[in-house]
């Protein structure tokens, strides 16, 4: 089964950039956006042969996840069923018979840091989450996760060190979730590969020299890591200031 996730930073703006050649390249299983940016309507994916599962931030123009999937999922929730979290499309949970495919934009700390006290909330709420569903089911979580989680997982981190993205509350966070029971596909293929980025600043020709940031994930329940086959980062692909994120596991 293959498996992608990608950042589209605004899905209007990347279908003018070949979104669809991607799309249908790709071929994936299962095929999750994130910042789509859009409201029901505003634009049309060519996905026949898929089922697609939208939801859209209530401010316009913000946020926003999608999920396309071969496989009509036995059931589809929109967020986590907080109030407080639910009102900016960040969230899509498709329960297939053998496991959750979690697809999540994480909220983003913001300039000196204003944002971090929900985000502290928002990422002990997902952890709760994403652990009741992994009692039932083993987890499949993807997504912009706006965090790198170690010095390896970007270009600069003494300079960064302390911002949005590289803070240590917030790497401590995924530090959490990954021993609450998950496992980062990409390190455990390849624990210490350098210059594996999936994001990369607009500015100062960052994406030219490769000083990016690794914050692109696919994490899966850790009775399930051994079924992992590939995790790729597909820097190739332009269209947005992400490059996709692919994991293919046998299930």
């Amino acid at each position: 089964m293959r498996l992608i996730s990608w950042n589209v930073n605004g899905l209007r703006a990347c279908l003018g950039k070949g979104f669809q050649d991607v799309f249908h390249a790709q071929d994936a299983d299962i095929f999750c956006l994130q910042e789509t940016k859009m409201q029901p309507g505003q634009a049309q994916v060519d996905c026949e042969g898929y089922e697609e599962y939208w939801y859209s931030a209530e401010k316009k123009g913000y946020s926003g996840t999608a999920l396309f999937t071969k496989k009509k999922p036995l059931h589809v929730v929109c967020g986590m069923g907080k109030d407080e979290h639910d009102h900016e499309g960040r969230l899509i949970t498709a329960e297939y018979e053998d496991f959750f495919l979690v697809t999540c934009y994480t909220p983003n700390s913001q300039n000196e840091l204003k944002r971090l006290d929900y985000r502290m909330q928002w990422e002990d709420d997902f952890r709760d989450y994403v652990n009741e569903l992994d009692a039932v089911k083993p987890v499949i979580i993807c997504g912009d996760l706006n965090v790198a989680h170690e010095e390896i997982d970007l270009k600069n981190p003494k300079t960064n060190r302390g911002n949005a993205g590289f803070s240590d509350e917030e790497r401590a966070k995924m530090t959490e979730l990954l021993a609450s029971g998950f496992t980062d596909s990409f390190r455990y293929l390849y624990p210490d590969v350098t210059g594996a980025y999936s994001w990369w600043s607009y500015r100062f020709k960052a994406r030219q020299n490769n000083a990016g940031w690794r914050i692109d994930y696919f994490l899966v329940s850790n009775r399930i890591a051994d079924k992992i086959k590939k995790a790729e980062i597909l820097t190739d692909i332009m269209g947005s200031d992400h490059c996709p994120v692919a994991l293919e596991i046998d299930l």
